[in-house]
C-alpha cells in the first residue's frame, strides 16, 4: 500500500472503541496501544496538560509506576465507551484502590474521558474530567480504610 492511500488505511471508529475498551481496564498493569493516537496528541486532566505522544507515553508509564508503588490494589473500572458525536468518543470510568499505608486508605473517584478524532480516525485530543477536585481525592489518602 502506498502512503497516499491514507483514507483506506484509517481505522473504523468501532475498532478505536474496541482498542480503548481493551486498553483502559488494564492501564495500571500494562501499557496501552499508541497506534490510535496522533503524534501531537493533546492531553489534559485536572492536574496535567501537555502535547505530543512521547509525553503521553510518559503519563501512562507514571500511572503504572505510582500504582505499583503506592497501592496494594488499584482498578480502572470502565463503565462504557461509545461514540457520542461523529468526531468524539466518550469513556466513563471509576478509579478505586487501596493505598499501601497501615491504615489502608481507600481512593475512589469517577470520571470520563473525551477523545477527539481526526479525519483519519486517530485520537488527537484526550481530556479527562473528574467528579471531584484533586485536593478532595488526595484527602482520601488520610482516611482510615475498612478491612476486607
Amino acid at each position: 500500500m502506498s502512503i497516499f492511500n491514507r483514507v483506506e488505511d484509517k481505522l473504523p471508529v468501532e475498532q478505536v472503541i474496541e482498542i480503548l475498551k481493551q486498553d483502559l481496564p488494564t492501564l495500571f498493569e500494562k501499557d496501552i496501544s499508541y497506534n490510535i493516537y496522533t503524534q501531537d496528541i493533546y492531553f489534559q486532566d485536572p492536574v496535567n496538560k501537555f502535547k505530543w505522544k512521547f509525553n503521553y507515553r510518559i503519563i501512562f508509564w507514571t500511572l503504572r509506576f505510582h500504582a505499583r508503588l503506592f497501592f496494594t490494589q488499584i482498578y480502572f473500572d470502565v463503565h462504557e465507551v461509545y461514540q457520542s458525536a461523529e468526531d468524539t468518543i466518550l469513556a466513563k470510568w471509576t478509579v478505586r484502590g487501596v493505598l499501601r499505608v497501615p491504615w489502608k486508605a481507600r481512593i475512589l473517584f469517577n470520571g470520563y474521558s473525551t477523545y477527539k478524532l481526526s479525519p483519519d480516525t486517530l485520537i488527537y485530543e484526550h481530556i479527562d474530567t473528574w467528579d471531584r477536585k484533586p485536593s478532595e481525592i488526595l484527602a482520601q489518602f488520610w482516611q482510615k480504610g475498612v478491612d476486607n
